[in-house]
């Protein structure tokens, strides 16, 4: 993928209000480098590389999978233009074409997704490319957070070792009765588990279980995962079961 580095003085003329605004379209990624023990941060933008039109097949090698972007919403449900930094990165996307499996141990296991799921991935996995005129993704199978039918998120099966966990609601006072304000309520780390996955694969092939199921409610790593908006307004997100620290009873 072309990159093209950035100081944060060059972003005026490009059109973009600010620094922020320009990280805010996906356009830019944020390197933070230390040198001579001085911090400092470059821009990096990154382009999708182009398959060029001779090129009508495009075979995924190994544990990766082709994913078809879903487009992002331009305009809400009242028909309101949406402007670029207000637009939901797309995560989200319909397989196209996987590759031949990998092995584990000395069993070959086939990817676990089929072309035409709609399936979710890790944000920033993954490389970007432009084929047969639309944006697709070239990303590992275990970049994959999981498979759904439908565009709610509590319907999401997580894959592999992820759990789907819907976010407990953030406390509305303090202990003593006083009410926060929004911007004073502590991000929760406490949910309760909506499905799990079916667990890594062993050495012989065999899925290992994963210690804990649905219903439990438990507590995370509060930076872990990926978070998503339910239909019911409630928040959700989906990490590895790896990043649940303890099952609150």
């Amino acid at each position: 993928m072309a990159t093209t580095q950035l100081t944060a003085s060059s972003i005026s003329g490009t059109g973009f209000a600010s620094f922020e605004g320009l990280r805010s379209t996906g356009i830019v990624k944020v390197a933070y480098l230390k040198q001579n023990n001085r911090s400092f941060r470059r821009l990096v933008v990154k382009a999708a590389t182009t398959v060029a039109p001779k090129y009508t097949s495009l075979k995924p090698l190994g544990d990766r999978v082709l994913v078809k972007i879903k487009i992002a919403e331009e305009k809400t449900a009242g028909g309101i233009l949406l402007p670029v930094s207000a637009q939901s990165k797309p995560n989200g996307g319909e397989v196209v074409a996987v590759g031949e499996g990998h092995s584990a141990g000395k069993i070959k296991v086939d990817i676990s997704v089929k072309t035409g799921a709609q399936v979710i991935y890790s944000k920033y996995a993954g490389t970007e490319v432009e084929f047969n005129g639309s944006k697709h993704l070239i990303l590992k199978e275990d970049d994959i957070v999981g498979v759904f039918e439908t565009d709610d998120v509590k319907e999401l099966q997580p894959l592999n070792d992820r759990v789907l966990i819907k976010v407990a609601e953030a406390e509305e006072q303090t202990a003593g009765g006083l009410l926060l304000t929004e911007a004073s309520k502590e991000k929760p780390s406490i949910g309760t588990i909506v499905a799990v996955g079916p667990g890594p694969l062993d050495e012989e092939g065999n899925r290992k279980p994963l210690p804990v199921s649905s219903g439990n409610t438990v507590l995370y790593s509060k930076y872990a995962g990926n978070e998503f908006k339910g239909a019911d307004g409630s928040d959700y997100i989906v990490l590895r079961a790896s990043d649940v620290m303890a099952v609150l009873s």
